[in-house]
C-alpha cells in the first residue's frame, strides 16, 4: 500500500471529516477524496461511510495495522537521518516520571539537555521516530528480568537501575503501621489507577498472578506530586519506587515483601548514539 494514501486514510478516520483532514494535511478536499478512493480500489473494499464519516468494518481492521506500519516507516526514516546527520551538541531525553531516579539525575549533563516527561508507551515511539535521542522506561519486574516494551522498531535497551518498591498509604490507613506488605493481601484494596505516573495496575496484576486491583480513582497525568497528594487524601493506594515514596507528607511508605519484584529502569536508544547521547549511555550503562 502507498503510505501516503494510508496516512491520508488515518487522518480522515481520526478527524471524521474529509475537509478537516485536507486542512491538516495541506491537501485539497478533492485530493483527499481521490486518495481514499484509490486506497479502497487497491484493497477492493470500502473503508469509510460518507455521512457520517466513520470507518467500515474493513476500515477498522485497517486502522489496527496502520498505526504500527506508519510508525515503523517514520522510525526507518529517522534512523537513516540520524546516521547521516552530524552529531548533535544537545540531548533530548524522553522519560517516564518514576524513571528519573537518583542515579539517572546524577548522570545527566550539566547543560544542553531537553527532558520530555511522557507516558510509558510513548517513549519507545519517540526514540524510534527521532523526536528523542534516548528514552528511559520503567516498570515492575522480577530482579534482573527485562521489561516488556512495545515492538515499534529495532531498539537497543540497557538495564540501568533496580530499586525496591513500596506501597504508599495515607498515614491513617489501618495498614500504615506494618513493616511490610504482601501484594496478594492488597488485591481488593482501594487503588489509584495512574498508569503514566505510578507503577501501572496491570503490572501489579501480572506480578501477583492475577487479582482484582480495582481502581477507586483514575489519574491521567504524569505529575507525581498530584499523585501522592491523592494518596495522602485517602483516594487510593499506589505502588512507587521506594526513593519516590519515602518522605511524602501525609503518607507512609511500606515496603512490598512479596512477591519479590523490583522497580526496573531501562535506557532505550536506536542505532549507535553519538555526541551527548553516547556520553549519557556510557555514564548510565558502564559507569564511565
Amino acid at each position: 500500500m502507498d503510505p501516503h494514501l494510508l496516512r491520508t486514510y488515518v487522518t480522515v478516520a481520526r478527524r471524521a471529516s474529509f475537509s478537516e483532514a485536507a486542512r491538516e494535511l495541506g491537501y485539497t478536499q478533492s485530493a483527499v477524496s481521490q486518495h481514499i478512493a484509490a486506497l479502497e480500489q487497491d484493497l477492493g473494499a470500502p473503508l469509510l461511510t460518507r455521512r457520517p464519516v466513520t470507518p467500515t468494518a474493513a476500515g477498522e481492521r485497517l486502522l489496527e495495522h496502520a498505526g504500527p506500519l506508519l510508525l515503523r516507516l517514520d522510525a526507518a526514516r529517522a534512523d537513516v537521518v540520524r546516521m547521516a546527520a552530524a552529531p548533535a551538541h544537545g540531548l533530548t531525553l524522553a522519560a517516564a516520571p518514576t524513571a528519573l531516579g537518583p542515579a539517572v539525575l546524577a548522570a545527566l549533563p550539566a547543560a544542553g539537555v531537553t527532558l520530555r516527561v511522557l507516558t510509558r508507551d510513548a517513549i519507545p515511539a519517540a526514540v524510534a521516530t527521532g523526536t528523542a535521542d534516548l528514552g528511559l522506561v520503567d516498570g515492575v519486574a522480577a530482579p534482573s528480568d527485562p521489561l516488556r516494551l512495545p515492538d515499534v522498531a529495532p531498539l537497543t535497551t540497557h538495564g540501568v537501575a533496580e530499586e525496591p518498591v513500596s506501597v504508599l498509604l495515607p498515614t491513617g490507613h489501618p495498614l500504615a503501621g506494618r513493616t511490610g506488605l504482601r501484594l496478594g493481601d492488597l488485591a481488593d484494596a482501594r487503588w489509584l489507577d495512574a498508569p503514566d505516573a505510578a507503577l501501572p495496575l496491570a503490572h501489579l496484576r501480572a506480578a501477583n498472578g492475577g487479582g482484582a486491583f480495582r481502581p477507586a480513582l483514575r489519574y491521567e497525568g504524569t505529575d507525581l506530586r498530584a499523585l501522592t497528594a491523592l494518596t495522602a487524601a485517602g483516594h487510593g493506594l499506589t505502588l512507587l519506587p521506594r526513593p519516590t515514596a519515602t518522605g511524602v507528607p501525609g503518607t507512609v511508605a511500606v515496603p512490598l515483601t512479596a512477591p519479590r519484584v523490583v522497580h526496573r529502569t531501562e535506557l532505550v536508544h536506536g542505532g549507535a548514539p553519538r555526541g551527548a547521547a553516547a556520553e549519557l549511555v556510557r555514564r548510565l550503562v558502564y559507569g564511565a
